[in-house]
């Protein structure tokens, strides 16, 4: 499953895991991306979308 909103392209971007000694590993932030069926056109399909744009309702879930 890809891990991109399909609503607002929201995606996983690269960052530093700092310990508290300060040593510094890379790391992912990944997105809460969640598969939901909508209504698009008149037909139900399935797409995949951030938990943020489900809590705002820029989509008409069916």
């Amino acid at each position: 499953m890809s891990k991109v909103c399909d609503i607002c392209g929201k995606h996983s971007v690269a960052g530093h895991s700092i310990s508290h000694s300060h040593r510094v590993s890379n790391r992912k932030f990944k997105p809460n991306i969640q598969k939901v069926s909508v209504l698009q056109n008149g037909k139900k399909t399935k797409i995949n979308v951030c938990t943020r744009c489900l809590k705002k309702g820029n989509l008409v879930r069916g």
